[in-house]
């Protein structure tokens, strides 16, 4: 029998505090007992629904009738020209617009490119590694600062043509809009900072095209003739350079995190480094890099677990953090294990939106972890496993900086 979505009462995430940012995962794991989906007040104030079960979270990745366009909100939410420009890209449309946008994307943005970026990804990880070893911090680094960020910052600028000297501010600009922070005024700077930015980047390229993918994708022309407009090669811009880089960020940061504070795994891991591979894809499932799915909104009724949302532009948050912890697909899912298999992992998605950009996270996450551990071979935190200032907010899951220690050579 369906129960109508006005009888549930909302649960408020924002009673669980800062804990809830530490650790969501004994929350998830109390709400998915009760079952698959819930009606909550996330810690922005919003009201909408999150799916927590495994099953259910990958079905409604791939559900038509949940809408990414975010003016089939109930809100009605529209945004000014600025912010318009950067956020209708193809991860906010439907079909059959995001078809078209990835199908022009995907011409360009392919494994042979990402393939032919790896000698040049194991170049800056071996220069950062380097540049940490001869820091005057003798034996100490914030990881983060130190290789999390520069590394995926550095590979997608270079990948889209962006110039060395605009990395910082880019990395303040996307801070900004992508963590909740409550300053209205500091967001719209950011948008408006960013949108003039990438249009004037979009615009220069088009006059002076380079070898990057930037200047193929305004090149580029599908069999019919049909290719990007200016607004969207600024939102695409936009897309790939922030989700090009934060994800990846915080799959370096929450993986090294995860080996640190499982010395077994750190040691298994450390006597064979075959299970690189195996590790990242537990590091994702274990505490990915996106805590959930960007927004979805009902177009009819929507059916989850026996609980019916109601259509008509109702948010739906879906958990992926809490999806790749359901003990019904993962056994014991709360162990850290390198060797477990952890395919199914909703880390970077399912249906039409999975992320266009995993290939390339997963070989950075991959050198990266590789490298450093080559490099360091006494690696530890420097700090309590307790003291990682974590990210607010439903979408990023990450730390802001990770005190990392090892014994200086020589």
């Amino acid at each position: 029998m369906t129960e109508q979505a006005t009888e549930q009462p909302a649960v408020d995430l924002r009673a669980y505090g800062s804990a809830f940012h530490a650790d969501p995962y004994p929350v998830y794991a109390e709400l998915r007992e009760r079952g698959p989906v819930h009606r909550v007040i996330t810690p922005e104030g919003d009201t909408g629904w999150l799916v927590v079960g495994h099953d259910e979270v990958r079905a409604a990745l791939a559900a038509p009738t949940l809408s990414k366009d975010w003016t089939k909100s109930a809100d009605d939410w529209v945004p000014d020209d600025e912010q318009g420009e950067l956020v209708r890209h193809m991860l906010n449309s439907d079909a059959p617009r995001h078809t078209r946008l990835r199908r022009l994307v995907a011409k360009e943005f392919t494994p042979r490119r990402i393939e032919a970026l790896r000698p040049r990804v194991q170049q800056l990880t071996d220069e950062l590694l380097d540049a940490m070893a001869a820091s005057p911090s003798g034996g100490h680094a914030d990881l983060v600062e130190a290789l999390a960020f520069p590394l995926p910052i550095a590979v997608i600028c270079e990948l889209l043509g962006v110039p060395f000297m605009d990395r910082e501010p880019f990395r303040e600009w996307s801070n900004t809009l992508i963590t909740p922070h409550g300053d209205a005024e500091r967001e719209q700077a950011a948008v408006t900072a960013m949108a003039g930015y990438l249009s004037q980047m979009v615009e220069h390229k088009r006059r002076a095209p380079g070898d990057d993918l930037m200047s193929a994708l305004i090149r580029t022309t599908d069999e019919d003739g049909d290719r990007l407009s200016p607004q969207e090669l600024t939102s695409m811009a936009f897309l790939l350079l922030v989700a090009g880089h934060e994800t990846t960020v915080n799959l370096i940061t929450n993986g090294v995190l995860g080996l640190l504070t499982h010395p077994e795994q750190l040691a298994a891991l450390r006597a064979d480094v075959t299970l690189v591979d195996n590790a990242v894809e537990e590091m994702l499932r274990w505490d990915g890099p996106v805590e959930g799915a960007t927004a979805r909104f009902t177009t009819q009724p929507y059916e989850v677990g026996g609980t019916e949302i109601p259509g008509g532009g109702e948010l739906v948050i879906l958990s992926l953090a809490a999806a790749d912890r359901d003990p019904n697909r993962y056994p014991d899912p709360n162990r850290f294990d390198i060797r477990r298999q952890a395919g199914g992992h909703v880390a970077f998605g399912h249906g039409i939106h999975f992320c266009l950009g995993a290939p390339l996270a997963r070989m950075e996450g991959q050198i990266a972890i590789r490298s450093l551990l080559n490099r360091f071979p006494d690696l530890a935190l420097d700090t309590a496993p307790s003291t990682p200032d974590w990210r607010p907010g439903l979408l990023i899951r990450g730390v802001r900086r990770l005190a990392v220690r090892w014994t200086p050579q020589g």
